[in-house]
């Protein structure tokens, strides 16, 4: 049974198609990801597989279950990372860590873990006993990244995971990624930096102006339009396509 099941999914805001009719399939234990430009209706799409958004039509089933119908189970099992998310900046990093697990462990030993997970993650030494309103935008970005990961979620949704982040710490997050993959985790990530997710994905799929344009592994796609890189296998997918 795969992961995710979206089939033939719409999402209409008055005259505006942000997602027209797409359609995929992610496979357990993979990373997936999910490229196009901004306003490409990648944020829209996620959203909806987090069943924050309700679809217009169409259908989305997460490890056999619909959004529509079995949205609480479904966020038991799913973890989402924004791309515009915040934490409550008058705590200090720790204590933000241990108030979210309070979400999510049954008892006080899974607590505990579920923090020590989260320190390795976010890896901010000291800095986790700081006030979160005295972090860099790359710091929050990495503490909310460990709330994301901290209960291992059999799903895990991220939209722009390095966003604001340097070379070196975009570098470890992606390989905490791969890690948690590798572990059992099902990761869609979604992004416009096109680089990044090639070197992160197992498979992508191209959204332009609410479509899918081309899907397949990274390998695959490159032969295929006898391109470099996915930028370049970007462009000619959309040039095909028009």
């Amino acid at each position: 049974m795969p992961a995710l099941v979206v089939r033939d999914l719409y999402k209409i805001f008055g005259k505006i198609r942000a997602v027209d009719g797409i359609s995929f399939e992610v496979r357990e234990g993979e990373i997936f990801g999910l490229i196009g430009p901004n306003g490409a209706g990648k944020t829209t799409t996620l959203r909806m597989i987090a069943t924050l958004l309700q679809p217009s039509s169409g259908n989305i089933e997460v490890f056999g279950l619909n959004v529509l119908k079995d949205g609480a189970k479904i966020r038991e099992m799913i973890s989402y990372l924004p791309e515009e998310a915040g934490a409550y900046k008058n705590l200090k990093g720790i204590d933000y860590l241990i108030f979210m697990a309070g979400f999510y462990a049954r008892d006080h030993q899974e607590k505990k873990k579920m923090i020590e997970r989260a320190l390795e993650i976010a890896k901010l030494k000291d800095r986790i006993n700081d006030r979160i309103r005295n972090y860099s935008k790359g710091m929050v970005r990495k503490l909310l990244l460990a709330r994301a990961l901290m209960h291992n979620p059999k799903l895990a949704i991220l939209d722009e995971p390095t966003s604001g982040l340097d070379v070196i710490n975009s570098l470890e997050v992606r390989n905490f990624v791969i890690d948690y993959a590798r572990n059992g985790t099902t990761v869609i990530v979604s992004s416009h930096n096109m680089l990044e997710i090639e070197f992160l994905s197992n498979r992508v799929a191209f959204i332009h102006q609410g479509r899918i344009v081309e899907s397949g592994s990274p390998p695959e796609l490159r032969k295929k339009y006898q391109a470099e890189n996915l930028e370049q296998v970007f462009v000619k997918s959309i040039s095909h396509s028009d």
